[in-house]
């Protein structure tokens, strides 16, 4: 099949096209993906410091870092430790508590929170029993805030345990605060009466 004149100058024009446009359509892209920009800590000559890093703008606030519950990020409501929780205590929360405590807690505090966790017993300093009545009687939001910024050797956990998970520690440690000193008085009825029946 032989082409006329006409059709081959067609084709060459919608070549052309067509490659000037994949070109046009490539360096767009390169223009883009190439352009200036500085990493984080790099050097730069455009600021007077010399640093490419910059302060964000007075006043501004990160997304999902507005505290404006101080109850529940700093356990203090007009600078006094609170003695409630900044949120109803759940069966889950306190499941979740538990799992937290097992993981962050108990290595110095044991399991049970006598101070006897396994890097205690490796030589680190021990921390008070959390059943003495000092702690005991403390309000909750004296636990909050010393897991939140740390006390004597112990060391804080802001950046480790998300607050939600500092309060569900906080409530683990009183339901097990409870469970070490609880007497017979402290079980419900039904539930005694079903120990009872066991027990036989």
């Amino acid at each position: 099949m032989t082409l006329t004149t006409e059709t081959r100058k067609a084709l060459r024009a919608g070549a052309g096209i067509a490659l000037a446009s994949v070109l046009l359509f490539v360096g767009c892209r390169q223009e883009m993906y190439d352009q200036p920009r500085t990493k984080p800590h790099q050097p730069s000559d455009f600021f007077a410091d010399g640093r490419s890093d910059r302060q964000p703008v007075a006043g501004t606030i990160a997304r999902g870092q507005l505290r404006d519950d101080v109850h529940l990020y700093t356990g203090r409501v007009s600078g006094v430790l609170v003695s409630t929780f900044p949120f109803p205590v759940t069966r889950a929360g306190l499941e979740r508590g538990r799992d937290r405590f097992n993981i962050y807690c108990a290595p110095c505090h044991d399991r049970v929170g006598n101070g006897n966790g396994m890097i205690v017993r490796r030589g680190y300093r021990a921390p008070p029993s959390l059943h003495i009545d000092r702690l005991r009687d403390a309000p909750v939001g004296h636990l909050f805030d010393v897991t939140t910024n740390g006390l004597g050797a112990m060391p804080d956990y802001a950046a480790q345990i998300p607050v939600r998970d500092r309060w569900a520690i906080v409530a683990y440690l009183r339901a097990l605060q409870l469970s070490q000193r609880a007497s017979v008085a402290d079980v419900p009825p039904a539930a005694l009466q079903q120990l009872q029946e066991e027990a036989k």
